[in-house]
């Protein structure tokens, strides 16, 4: 039994009509996915990250990120990073440290992290200026790169400073009141 004109033409129809949903689903998936640029910002600062001798060593600022990228405040601030970055590329120096990476080991042990994000702070000469571990607002991170450039305190207000190491359990004292709170490391995931 032949087709009749009339159902091939449906058919035809169908398939077109297929079709154009499947690029319209397509398209809808690309844009919800990112477009062009599905590297979102934590990702982009990342990719142009300085390695971090070259970067202590060029006479600029450096701002060392210690992040994860499953770190809901890393993700939240790294907009504002960005744009720093962006807005101060021949000024400053970012570099992106991933606490999961191994290669960083020896990095998170000099520079005792125990939180992230952790941004630690470096003069134009590699000199070691203060840290901030947490979340911090746009504006909290302006006053702390506008303290960098300038060469100025940080605002006490946002807790930068030096950060007291924890002691080894089998260096404390523990009937000392002053140790009672357990360190739990960045990478420890519980």
């Amino acid at each position: 039994m032949a087709a009749s004109p009339q159902s091939s033409s449906l058919g035809q129809f169908q398939r077109i009509f297929l079709a154009l949903v499947a690029v319209g689903m397509a398209t809808l998936l690309f844009f919800l996915k990112g477009g062009m640029n599905p590297a979102g910002p934590l990702e982009q600062l990342a990719r142009r990250s300085l390695d971090p001798e070259v970067a202590l060593a060029n006479g600029r600022p450096t701002v060392f990120e210690f992040y994860a990228s499953w770190c809901e405040a890393c993700k939240e601030m790294a907009p504002t990073m960005l744009e720093l970055e962006q807005k101060n590329e021949k000024k400053i120096d970012f570099v992106l440290l991933n606490v999961d990476n191994p290669i960083w080991e020896d990095l998170l042990d000099k520079y005792e992290v125990n939180g992230i994000p952790e941004l630690n702070f470096f003069d134009a000469k590699g000199k070691f200026k203060g840290r901030s571990v947490g979340l911090r607002s746009r504006e909290e991170l302006y006053l702390l790169m506008d303290s960098l450039f300038n060469d100025t305190p940080f605002p006490s207000s946002i807790g930068i400073g030096s950060v007291s190491s924890f002691l080894n359990s089998s260096e404390a004292n523990l009937d000392d009141s002053s140790f009672n709170e357990v360190q739990v490391g960045p990478r420890s995931h519980s």
